[in-house]
């Protein structure tokens, strides 16, 4: 029998431009002329750029080494084994660009795209500013020391002393990258305690640059090659970390005194810029009994459940320095949590709600502070101010917190083929 012809490569090629990645990793793994034509695809980032997220998850019923990855273009969960150490004793700090940063029970971390397995070390967490290691008897580091300063001010004179595991608890907030570092260069961005300051590597440094001296910042973005990072007040800096000597401006003073929503910045689909305020109800995981008292509440941890009340979407006025609230989003939907905050168009994203901020828990406080509690994940509904589920039943653990991912197949390599 004669061999059917194959495929041109550039067909090949064309057509799996338009595939979601698990389509597209199927279509690599057909025969050797499909993976060829996916592997050049990959290696040279010419896939289809408009992935729609998936929710990153680990599960008690898989392997500590694997993550699950629910595609919300399929409504189908999947399961990726990636490298030592394993995720689910990781801390998921921050997701950019396909890949995620994590803290591992040393509190380093890493840089870890989930769908190539490759794994970058990021500079040691002895090297941010508030923190010295502490060295035993053989002279190997054992413990932590935790410094309790800012560059505006010295909140304790004496230390804290923390175990290897457990510095991680306390000193890490949110993550953020420049660009994709399977491209080449790339910034990191670190928001940190005490009191949520600044530091950041370039690739290839050895140690983390702190950006003193403000603090509170709640959420970063790169735009047109600056960093812009948002305090909890309202306030938005820029960074351009790229000069020589960083310098620094305030784009947006301050907008209130006092803070009690999580604020993020979104760059919108036409290149605005976007401020979000999202608010917490403090809920019972059963029928609340109005005798219970708040001091049995308190006592009751395993009942606190932080839920997603009211989200309020504001444009900054560049020109005015002000923020507008807006009542919609139009055909764009947001992208909030742990995650660089994103504004997606529907036209692009068909199988997502427009109007609608899918969003997973990143309340630093909530979070760490009540690990095994079920998780605020969901889709807000602006029109309404309603919530709805991602899928049930849960799929996830409660502890690392999802977050959502961009699959990035970039230099991603499958068995070959004979």
């Amino acid at each position: 029998m004669e061999k059917s012809p194959e495929m041109p490569q550039d067909i090949l090629r064309c057509i799996f431009t338009i595939l979601e990645i698990p389509d597209l990793v199927r279509a690599g793994s057909v025969c050797s002329s499909w993976h060829a034509a996916y592997t050049t695809l990959c290696n040279t980032g010419n896939y289809r750029l408009q992935q729609t997220p998936c929710l990153l998850y680990t599960s008690e019923s898989t392997d500590a080494r694997e993550v699950g990855l629910y595609s919300l273009a399929e409504k189908k969960a999947y399961t990726l084994t990636v490298p030592d150490p394993p995720i689910r004793s990781r801390y998921i700090i921050g997701s950019s660009f396909g890949w995620i940063i994590t803290a591992d029970e040393r509190s380093e971390l890493h840089l870890l795209n989930p769908i190539t397995g490759e794994q970058i070390a990021l500079p040691s967490v002895t090297t941010i500013e508030q923190v010295k290691p502490v060295f035993d008897d053989k002279g190997v580091v054992c413990k932590y020391e935790y410094w309790w300063y800012t560059g505006e001010d010295v909140i304790s004179d004496t230390p804290s002393v923390y175990p290897l595991s457990e510095l991680r608890d306390v000193l890490f907030c949110k993550a953020f990258l420049s660009s994709d570092p399977s491209t080449g260069g790339y910034f990191v961005v670190l928001i940190h305690n005490p009191c949520c300051q600044l530091s950041f590597a370039r690739a290839g440094d050895d140690k983390w640059t702190w950006l003193p001296p403000h603090s509170f910042y709640e959420d970063c973005l790169f735009k047109e090659g600056l960093l812009y990072a948002c305090t909890k007040i309202g306030e938005i800096h820029t960074f351009n970390l790229g000069a020589p000597a960083v310098t620094q401006k305030v784009f947006l003073d301050k907008l209130k005194d006092l803070y009690f929503e999580r604020i993020y910045i979104v760059q919108g689909s036409c290149g605005e810029l976007l401020q979000i305020w999202r608010s917490d109800a403090v809920l019972r995981v059963d029928d609340e009994d109005e005798s219970d008292s708040d001091l049995e509440l308190e006592l009751d941890r395993d009942k606190h459940v932080c839920n997603t009340s009211v989200v309020t979407v504001h444009k900054v006025e560049p020109a005015s320095k002000k923020i507008v609230e807006i009542s919609s989003l139009g055909q764009n939907m947001l992208f909030l949590g742990h995650n660089q905050s994103l504004c997606l168009h529907a036209e692009e994203y068909p199988q997502l709600k427009a109007n609608h901020i899918y969003f997973t828990d990143d309340d630093y406080m909530y979070t760490t502070g009540f690990k095994n509690n079920r998780r605020d994940i969901g889709v807000f509904d602006l029109e309404n101010n309603s919530s709805e589920e991602i899928t049930t039943p849960q799929l996830w653990c409660n502890w690392p917190t999802p977050v959502w991912l961009i699959p990035n197949p970039r230099r991603m390599n499958l068995p070959s083929h004979n």
